[in-house]
C-alpha cells in the first residue's frame, strides 16, 4: 500500500467550507488505485478558520467519514517552515510519496528565489534522512494575483521555478526519485480561484490533476486525471 503525504501552504490546507485539492486527489486515487490501495498520512487534520486566524476548523465541504484528512500543510507556511518539520513528520507518519505545493509564501514574505531554493534542498535532505526511499512530486509556484500585478515579484517567481526545475534534476536519484509536476493545465486566476490565489472547485481539480498526471506519466502510479472532473463548475 502506498502512503501519501500532502505538504503545502494555504492552498493545500484550505479553509472552512472548502473541499480542498486534497479531497479531489483522494477521489482520484480511490478511482485509480482503489480505496484499499493507498493511505493518506500526516500530523495535521484541520482546515484553517479565517475568523479565528488558526487551523481549528473541521468544516469540510464534503463531510464524508471516508475522506482521510491527514496532511502537513499550514496557512502562511512555506519551504522555510516545512524544511525543519518534514523529518519529524515522516518519523511520526511514514510516507512513500510526498505531494508538495510550496513557494508562494516564501517568495512573498520571507526569502528570494535563491534562498528559497536552499530551503528546498534542505527539505529534500531532511525528508531523505527520515526515509531514504521517499518519492517527492514538487509543484512550481502557480499563477497568482500578486504575480499578475507585481512585475518584480513575477520575475522572482519565474526565477524560482527555473531553479526548482534544476534542483529536481540535480537531486533526483533512483533510490529517492524527484518529479517536477507541470503547472496546472489552463489555470486561470479569474476562473480557478476565489480571490486570485486560493483555488475554487475547478482550481482544486486542476491542482490535483497536475500531481495525478505527473505520477501516472512518470511512475505509472494511478492513471490520468479524469477529464470530467476538470469540467466541474466552479461552484461544485
Amino acid at each position: 500500500m502506498l502512503r501519501f503525504m500532502f505538504v503545502g501552504d494555504s492552498m493545500t490546507i484550505g479553509s472552512a467550507g472548502e473541499h480542498t485539492w486534497r479531497h479531489r486527489m483522494w477521489q482520484h486515487l480511490c478511482a485509480t488505485l482503489g480505496p484499499e490501495g493507498f493511505a493518506v498520512v500526516g500530523p495535521r487534520t484541520a482546515l484553517y478558520d479565517k475568523a479565528a486566524g488558526e487551523p481549528l476548523s473541521y468544516d469540510y465541504a464534503d463531510p464524508s467519514p471516508d475522506f482521510p484528512r491527514h496532511h502537513l500543510a499550514g496557512w502562511g507556511e512555506g519551504w522555510l517552515h516545512m524544511a525543519p518539520q518534514i523529518a519529524e513528520a515522516l518519523h511520526r507518519d511514514p510516507a512513500d510519496v510526498l505531494l508538495v505545493s510550496l513557494g508562494l509564501i516564501d517568495l512573498g514574505f520571507y526569502t528570494n528565489a535563491e534562498q528559497t531554493t536552499e530551503n528546498v534542498r534542505a527539505f529534500i535532505t531532511a525528508a531523505r534522512s527520515a526515509n531514504p526511499h521517499v518519492r517527492m512530486v514538487l509543484l512550481p509556484v502557480i499563477p497568482n494575483v500578486r504575480a499578475a500585478s507585481d512585475a518584480p515579484f513575477a520575475e522572482e517567481v519565474s526565477r524560482f521555478n527555473e531553479l526548482l526545475a534544476k534542483t529536481v534534476a540535480d537531486l533526483d536519484t533512483p533510490a529517492s526519485p524527484l518529479l517536477l509536476a507541470s503547472p496546472p493545465r489552463s489555470y486561470d486566476i479569474r476562473l480557478d480561484t476565489y480571490d486570485g490565489t486560493h483555488p475554487n472547485a475547478s482550481g482544486e481539480h486542476k491542482l490535483a490533476a497536475a500531481f495525478g498526471d505527473a505520477m501516472a506519466q512518470a511512475w505509472g502510479i494511478g492513471g490520468p486525471y479524469a477529464a470530467e472532473r476538470l469540467s466541474t463548475p466552479a461552484t461544485g
